[in-house]
This record gives structure tokens, C-alpha cells and sequence, in this order.
């Protein structure tokens, strides 16, 4: 009929807008179907297990509201990942849930999603959907990490066997001084420190580094596993609790970094703040004997360090010994947000 205009096209939503802009360039994997869905849709390879694993951060508890928006972005997914490498598990994907205040403006969102997308590229884990939210409180973000095992061999938290040995990655402690720095910048500790090491502190906070590339070895040889999230001390104590087991470890043993040495020297009391305070993300395990020199080389073949620590015993509970040999008694095991 003359006269009559074509329809107008529906108008995006400020969401719609949002995520096309910011989380679609992301959403590369098949699966996501171009976050043009409700859900994503991933087919499990053959013969694998599917593992699973969801975890938050939130602004002003887990990052500081004047931490880089990339990097804020980066330790959501490295958390979960984590979790994964600790079961011996190959990343395939990852949900994104983000509920954010008001005022947050689009360069904020822009670096952020900069930053998850590098980590998505670099650790194989690409974006395969999610949502997004307003939230009067402070910025959340929650990633639920999926990942794939050989059928059955997951490495689980239960299996631990007496006369096992407790093996640490990498560094621990470093999360937990580096957060005291954060809040307490002119504590005198912190000012025998040079530049470096308070670098280095701060970044092991911020900035986790997931054991991925340890996690085949972890399923070949190690006969239960955790990620050290809240504390090493808390952790093997879960691990050993579920396993039936108990454990002992050497505070001299412990791989504390050159920084932490440095602040653990100068402040000794601080010393079960380095093992109780948690955000490490290394992996703690346990390695039968036999297991126990191959582990070690594969570890180094991917270059990753791997410290003996301890043993698990017939007993209950986890003893530390001091640097002098004797029983440490601990205030607190773990963190805890409760």
C-alpha cells in the first residue's frame, strides 16, 4: 500500500550492545554458538570425563577496586583454572557471569575484556557464554571452567596413602605477604624490601599462574591433589581429612620465595601468614615413592618447580615443624570467608 514504511528493526539492549561489543569478539569456540543462544553446546571427546569447577571474585574481598580491569579479569579465570590442573585436567571452556555497578564505564569493560580474552588464547579455554547483570554492590564475577580427563583418571583429593611424599609447586606465601603489602605499605617489614621484590609480592596476589602444564604429570604419578586456594596448611588438612590420612611438613622445606625469605627474616611471626594465608594457586600433591623421581623430572621437563615438603602418616591432622624441629602451633590453619 503506498505510503507504508518498512518495520522498523528491533532495538538492541543496552545488554545486547554490551555483550556484542565486549564478549562476542571472545566467544571463538564452535560451542558458543556465537552467544546468539541461551546456552552453548559442546560435545565431549571420546572416551574423556568432564570436570567441572565454578568459583567468584568480588571488589573489595578478593581485588582491590583500583586494580587493573585486565588483570582483575585474568585471576577470575586463573582461579578456576587452577582447580583444574590440580585434577590433572585439560581446559575446553569457561562461563562468564558479571554483574556490575553502575558506574562502571566502557574502558573499564574494555580492558577487562582484553585481558580475558589473552588468557582465554594463551591457556585454550575459550569463552562459551554467560551473563550479565547490574548490581548495586561491587563488581562480581563468577566463572564456571570446564575441562576434560581420560575416563577415570581424574586425580581426586581422597587417595593419599601413608608413607606418601607431600610435593608443593612453585612458591607459597607470596599471595598472602603480597596482599599485607597492599593494605599495609609502610608496615617496617615492607621497607627492608627493594622494588623487585614488592613487585613481586604484589603480582603473586593479583596474578595467579595455574600448574597447567603439570597436569598430565599430576595424572600419571600423584595419588591425590588440591589446589592451595586457602592456605597450604588448610588445604593439606582437607586433603588428608578426606583420604583418612595425616600429614607432617618442614617449615625449612616449605619453597618460600627470595622476597618472602626477605620478609619472613626480618618478621618471623609472619611466617604462619605465609603458610595459612592462602590465594597461592600452586598445587599441593601427594607421590608415592616409587613415583616420586619421575614426578620430579617431569615437573622439570615442564618447567615447573615441584618441592618435597613432607610425608602423609597414619594419623590425623597435619603437624608442622618448626624451623628448629619442634611443633609450630598455629593461631589459624586456613582462611576461611566465614
Amino acid at each position: 500500500m503506498r505510503g507504508n514504511k518498512p518495520p522498523k528493526k528491533p532495538s538492541k539492549s543496552g545488554e545486547d550492545r554490551l555483550i556484542e561489543r565486549f564478549f562476542r569478539p571472545l566467544a571463538k569456540h564452535p560451542a558458543a554458538l556465537g552467544l546468539m543462544d541461551d546456552v552453548a553446546l559442546m560435545t565431549p571427546p571420546a572416551g574423556a570425563d568432564l570436570v567441572l569447577k565454578t568459583d567468584a571474585i568480588i571488589g573489595g574481598v578478593h581485588f582491590f577496586p583500583d586494580d587493573a580491569a585486565d588483570a582483575v579479569a585474568k585471576k577470575a579465570l586463573r582461579v578456576n583454572l587452577s582447580d583444574l590442573a590440580a585434577k590433572g585436567a585439560k581446559p575446553a571452556g569457561f562461563l562468564l557471569a558479571l554483574a556490575l555497578p553502575q558506574d562502571i564505564g566502557e574502558d573499564w569493560l574494555a580492558d577487562f575484556a582484553r585481558g580475558l580474552g589473552a588468557d582465554a588464547d594463551s591457556y585454550g579455554c575459550p569463552l562459551l557464554g554467560g551473563d550479565t547483570d547490574l548490581t548495586p554492590g561491587p563488581v562480581t564475577i563468577s566463572i564456571a571452567a570446564f575441562g576434560f580427563v581420560p575416563h577415570g583418571a581424574m586425580v581426586r583429593r581422597a587417595g593419599a596413602k601413608a608413607g606418601e611424599t607431600v610435593v608443593a609447586t612453585g612458591s607459597i606465601g607470596d599471595a598472602a605477604l603480597g596482599l599485607l603489602l597492599r593494605r599495609e605499605p609502610k608496615r617496617p617489614v615492607f621497607a627492608k624490601l627493594d622494588g623487585k621484590a614488592k613487585a613481586h609480592l604484589a603480582e603473586r596476589y593479583l596474578l595467579p599462574q595455574p600448574r597447567l602444564a603439570l597436569a598430565s604429570a599430576l595424572r600419571e604419578h600423584a595419588s591425590a591433589a588440591i589446589d592451595v586456594s586457602d592456605g597450604l596448611v588448610g588445604d593439606l588438612m582437607k586433603l588428608a581429612a578426606v583420604s583418612g590420612v595425616g600429614a607432617q611438613i618442614e617449615v625449612k622445606r616449605v619453597p618460600f620465595s627470595p622476597a618472602a625469605r626477605m620478609v619472613l627474616a626480618a618478621e618471623p611471626s609472619l611466617t604462619e601468614t605465609a603458610l595459612t594465608g592462602g590465594d597461592d594457586y600452586e598445587i599441593l600433591a601427594t607421590v608415592p615413592a616409587e613415583r616420586l623421581a619421575s614426578f620430579q623430572a617431569a615437573a622439570k621437563s615442564a618447567g615447573v618447580e615441584l618441592t618435597a615438603i613432607g610425608r602423609i602418616e597414619p594419623s590425623e591432622g597435619v603437624e608442622v615443624l618448626a624451623e628448629d624441629g619442634r611443633p609450630l602451633a598455629l593461631a589459624r590453619t586456613s582462611f576461611s570467608h566465614f
